[in-house]
């Protein structure tokens, strides 16, 4: 099994930036893909951007220009650079990734993104 150990929320005002990671325990070069979810209060979580294991990046509309995934497979770890940052951006942010092998998905803790106007 994999752990995932999320880090990088916190408060920022809006236009700021971010950065979150995602460190696995494992080689990220066996997992299918990962990526980060997000869920606002009373609100369904949401893809937010994916990775997958040939590189192929996936952004929903709204972070499209704004946001970044990336990987350094040399620290097993994926990022979620976040730029100009808008009060609507606020959720807890979840790493997820899919194992290759068996297609097990795994969450990371979350953590907390908070914008302010």
């Amino acid at each position: 099994q994999v752990q995932l150990v999320e880090s990088g929320g916190g408060l920022v005002q809006a236009g700021g930036s971010l950065r979150l990671s995602c460190a696995a325990s494992r080689s990220i070069l066996s997992l299918r893909s990962m990526g980060w979810y997000r869920q606002a209060p009373g609100k369904q979580r949401e893809l937010v951007a994916t990775i997958q294991s040939s590189g192929t990046r996936l952004y929903v509309d709204s972070v499209k220009g704004r946001f970044t995934i990336s990987r350094d497979i040399t620290k097993n770890t994926v990022y979620l650079q976040m730029n100009s940052l808008e009060p609507e951006d606020t959720a807890v942010y979840y790493c997820r990734v899919v194992v290759a092998m068996t297609n097990v998905e795994v969450w990371g803790q979350g953590t907390l993104v908070t914008v302010s106007s």
